[in-house]
């Protein structure tokens, strides 16, 4: 019958049963995982999301077991290009897409995206994201784009996270950001503002990164019949689902905000245990 003994031993001995059944069993979780994010996450992904509650596999095998299953992650849209601009710089480029940051509250990037509805109207948004790890610190929604719509959502993250003087304030050289009302605002907290240059997004792109995965994973998939029922959904995706629930590749797959709590768990035993060898004998 031209069958490979190999194959026909293990037929007798079913040497691959709890193989085959842990198979059966992960795929159920990934097609739940899947499914529960609408399609929008790929093999790394879901990889990441199954290392969170304890289940470990290769982004090979996770791959393999989706292309078995025949799920594949909805394509992102591309962007259109850009054209870069002379530069005219109001604030220096104070980080010059060094985007490393030691600890958290020290620089925030901020930006605004555009939310058409259904029925005509553009819904603005305005967030604000931690560069230390990630996490969204304020998010707002207006049918205005204006230095009001930044100057509610820095106060609402001032207000939320208190930073210390000297924060640096990232953006692009928008007029809602170079006004003489927002301008002021920072001045009034001891914020540094810093600005990429001219039609260079490059120069904020962990800021675009997050509008993509915002715009991909969230606004694209949904149809809004209310500015209310939007403003709802935004709050949720990005101060739960994006800041505790979705695995972060920066972060080596972990939530932001867990990921935050983590590093300040560590910081502070740190500190404790410095103390500790300072106290005599």
């Amino acid at each position: 019958m031209k069958l490979h003994p190999n194959g026909y031993y293990n037929f007798l001995r079913d040497r691959k049963k709890k193989y085959n059944e842990e198979k059966v069993s992960l795929q159920k979780e990934i097609v739940k995982i899947y499914h529960a994010n609408n399609g929008t996450y790929g093999y790394r992904m879901i990889a990441d999301k199954l290392a969170l509650r304890g289940i470990k596999r290769s982004y090979p095998t996770i791959y393999r077991y989706m292309d078995d299953l025949g799920l594949k992650s909805i394509i992102r849209r591309k962007k259109p290009g850009y054209v870069k601009a002379k530069a005219h710089k109001v604030f220096p480029d104070l980080l010059q897409r060094n985007f490393n940051v030691d600890a958290s509250n020290k620089v925030w990037l901020l930006d605004f995206s555009y939310l058409p509805m259904p029925d005509g109207i553009t819904v603005y948004n305005c967030t604000i994201i931690d560069l230390h790890k990630r996490n969204a610190v304020a998010t707002l929604n207006s049918t205005r784009i204006d230095s009001q719509l930044a100057i509610d959502t820095l106060t609402k993250a001032i207000n939320q996270h208190k930073p210390s003087k000297g924060l640096i304030l990232h953006s692009d050289q928008g007029s809602q950001l170079t006004s003489r009302a927002f301008v002021e605002h920072c001045r009034a907290h001891k914020i540094q503002q810093s600005m990429s240059r001219a039609g260079c997004p490059g120069d904020n792109s962990p800021m675009e990164r997050f509008f993509n995965t915002f715009k991909h994973e969230f606004f694209n998939l949904f149809s809004f019949k209310s500015i209310d029922d939007l403003n709802f959904a935004t709050y949720d995706f990005v101060n739960v689902n994006y800041n505790y629930l979705r695995p972060h590749r920066y972060n080596n797959g972990i939530p932001p905000s867990i990921a935050l709590r983590k590093s300040d768990s560590l910081i502070m035993a740190q500190k404790h245990k410095v103390k500790s060898f300072d106290q005599p004998e």
